[in-house]
């Protein structure tokens, strides 16, 4: 939802529910965590009213455990909380679980999957960033590939029904070798909305 257009939010909005997409990805900056701004709870109810999809809601923010039960009543079905901004990150996913939503670890570029040793077993869902958050429109780092197997891998050993998402830069074009190395969801903002029929994009990554 970063890439989509804010003047034209609700018509964006009933543009994907008639698409195949599965899950609205929004994002939600401090500025303090990532060097951008992008929008709180109150957008995120906005969205909701108006989404027949599930609100795949990603944090970017610091200390992200305070505010679990805020963006569950805000609309949240999936919430994904980042490993570099949690102290106490069993902790914060517990919670995500008990406010009844699906949790998530999101990682870094510069994170490593193995990090997630003790923690994959609580995650419905596991993203990785293919880019340095804060921005959209930037290109897929090429290691990105390398991590979605080796957390295949760890999944496979240790959570089968964990999803592996793909967040940054994910095109038509690098969408089959994404799906080759094990990733389950890709996360499309630019690729979508500057495309000049995104009904029609949605359709060609879903293939």
């Amino acid at each position: 939802m970063l890439s989509a257009d804010f003047g034209n939010l609700q018509r964006d909005i009933e543009m994907l529910n008639a698409s195949e997409c599965d899950w609205l990805h929004v994002d939600v900056m401090d500025g303090v965590f990532v060097p951008n701004i992008s929008f709180g709870q109150p957008v995120v109810k906005h969205i909701k009213k108006h989404a027949r999809k599930p609100l795949d809601v990603h944090l970017m923010i610091v200390d992200p455990g305070r505010y679990v039960n805020d963006f569950k009543e805000a609309g949240a079905d999936i919430l994904t909380v980042h490993y570099e901004a949690c102290t106490h990150l069993d902790r914060t996913l517990h919670a995500i679980k008990d406010a009844g939503m699906q949790c998530g670890v999101v990682l870094n570029p510069g994170t490593s999957v193995a990090l997630l040793e003790d923690t994959i077993q609580l995650c419905d869902v596991v993203l990785l960033m293919s880019v340095n958050p804060g921005f959209g429109g930037q290109k897929l780092i090429e290691n990105t590939y390398n991590k979605v197997e080796q957390l295949r891998a760890l999944c496979n050993r240790k959570n089968p029904q964990c999803l592996i998402e793909v967040d940054g830069g994910v095109n038509t074009e690098n969408a089959p070798k994404l799906f080759a190395a094990g990733a389950d969801v890709l996360v499309a903002g630019n690729a979508v909305f500057r495309s000049a029929d995104p009904v029609k994009t949605i359709h060609d990554l879903k293939q």
